[in-house]
């Protein structure tokens, strides 16, 4: 038993102060430069982040600045934009939500319509507050994925030109490592490329 505790607590400790790869075991990040990279993806696979849909979008009270998302809301599936939180930023608008496709829409509906109801007897009720951390044991963001770090970073998947991604998903995220060195985002329908 003494044993089994131990192993127990020992993989705990490794898991809290590793990071994370994605997809395999050697990363993107330089091997000499691992201490301060919290989240990376393995490099070569051609592969993004796929951002959270939201079919009713956050009021301001209950977004963390730096929140991304597929906007997908009821109003929006026919026009789809990756969005960022990101008030007072001059490119936001009244709500604070930056546009992250440059007008560019993209009609997810028949996705979304796949997705199981929001009211009825086969309706998904959220779990309010549930969310995944990495780089501490509680943080007081709100999201999907909290990265709550103030000294480690997340690396994004890497690659070298968006045709190289198969099929890309609505709301994937990567980052381009070739000629022009930039964020990409893809709403759906197009990418949009922004240099950092």
């Amino acid at each position: 038993m003494k044993t089994i505790l131990t192993s127990i607590f020992l993989s705990i400790s490794i898991l809290g102060y590793s990071q994370i790869i994605v997809g395999g075991i050697n990363g993107t990040a330089p091997a000499n430069n691992k201490t301060a990279v919290l989240l990376e993806f393995e490099a070569g696979q051609n592969k993004g982040i796929i951002l959270p849909y939201v079919r009713t979008m956050p009021t301001p009270t209950d977004v963390t600045p730096g929140t991304m998302l597929l906007d997908a809301s009821a109003n929006n599936a026919t026009q789809s934009k990756v969005k960022y939180y990101a008030p007072g930023n001059i490119n936001a608008d009244a709500s604070g939500w930056v546009d992250l496709s440059s007008g560019n829409r993209a009609d997810i509906s028949s996705l979304m319509s796949a997705q199981p109801p929001l009211t009825g007897a086969d309706a998904v009720v959220e779990e309010v507050g549930a969310k995944t951390i990495i780089g501490a044991s509680s943080s007081s963001a709100d999201g999907v994925l909290v990265l709550e770090s103030t000294t480690k970073v997340m690396v994004l998947p890497q690659v070298e030109s968006t045709n190289d991604v198969k099929d890309p998903a609505p709301g994937m995220m990567v980052y381009l490592n070739g000629i022009n060195k930039r964020l990409a985002v893809y709403n759906g329908s197009k990418w949009t490329y922004w240099v950092p």
